[in-house]
């Protein structure tokens, strides 16, 4: 997935599973094998990938896909419906136009350009199909590209390897995408901090406490370039085929899934603040807003108050 990952288990590094001891480098084994094979289906990097065979099969047959392949795609399509089209997996068309795909290079694309894009996209014309696992394109030309959910998979993956190997206390993060479980090696919670949204320094916003719970951000404030003194985001409106030039900074989401916070995430981040609050409270969803208003950051958040460091 073009990234890193880092796991902590504290405690120890053995654990007893059925009699037998299992080692550190054993589980290091076993959660490379298991990224390896969920990056070989879902990452675009990677031209043998289901995801890049199937984007670039010139078909509208159906394209078999593993179960949890279509796990990925039933959620990001569920979430598509529920917040109208603000996430969409379709959007690659458009996200290498504006030069945020692999290529990286800035582009100012024209509007029959954007208008071409669009033409390529649209979250209902990907069709699912449970038995057997297969996914459908109704337009020729369509793609997927599952970056802004995949990784909050893996991480619920990693979680669910170590708890089958009865770990109680983990922390798992892929590229940004966390997810926590029992306390840290202080026998405390463990605590996670929220980036202030500044491109010239690092720093805490706020921090958590997380148990039990995954955390993911969508912002604007690292990966965008600007033109003319106005900032382009590599976050794209599905709708507009633009990147999105609202007051939200970032986003944060807490959820007991890591995919799913990743992808809503990035649903609220195109929706914006005002739209976004009445989705977070449609949806149900924990949030962490950061905005900007004249010219400093205000927040916005439903967060329970216990889950907030001071």
């Amino acid at each position: 997935m073009g990234t890193q990952y880092h796991i902590r288990v504290p405690f120890t590094v053995e654990n007893k599973i059925h009699n037998k001891i299992i080692s550190q480098q054993q589980l290091q084994r076993e959660i490379d094998a298991l990224l390896v094979s969920i990056n070989q289906e879902m990452s675009t990097y990677l031209v043998n990938s289901s995801i890049s065979l199937f984007n670039q099969s010139q078909t509208t047959d159906w394209f078999p896909v593993s179960t949890r392949f279509l796990e990925v795609v039933k959620t990001a399509q569920r979430i598509s419906h529920s917040s109208q089209g603000a996430f969409d997996i379709t959007v690659m068309p458009l996200v290498n136009l504006w030069g945020f795909g692999r290529s990286k290079k800035h582009s100012f694309p024209s509007q029959q350009q954007i208008d071409s894009a669009l033409d390529k996209t649209g979250y209902q014309f990907l069709q699912i199909q449970s038995s057997p696992p297969a996914i459908r394109k109704q337009k020729m030309h369509l793609s997927i590209d599952l970056s802004a959910i995949a990784k909050g998979y893996a991480v619920d993956a990693v979680a669910l390897l170590l708890q089958k190997h009865q770990f109680q206390h983990f922390l798992i993060e892929i590229g940004g995408e966390i997810r926590a479980q029992g306390q840290n090696k202080q026998h405390q919670p463990w605590r996670i901090a929220i980036e202030k949204p500044t491109t010239l320094y690092r720093s805490v916003q706020q921090g958590l406490k997380l148990n039990n719970s995954a955390i993911a951000t969508s912002g604007d404030y690292r990966n965008y370039y600007e033109k003319d003194g106005k900032r382009y985001s590599h976050t794209i409106n599905p709708k507009t085929g633009k990147p999105i030039t609202h007051k939200l900074a970032s986003v944060t989401v807490l959820n007991k899934s890591s995919m799913i916070a990743d992808a809503q995430a990035t649903a609220i981040m195109v929706l914006g603040v005002e739209k976004g609050k009445l989705y977070a409270q449609q949806e149900n969803l924990q949030v962490y807003m950061i905005f900007r208003d004249k010219g400093k950051f205000s927040v916005w958040h439903n967060l329970p108050i216990n889950s907030l460091l001071k």
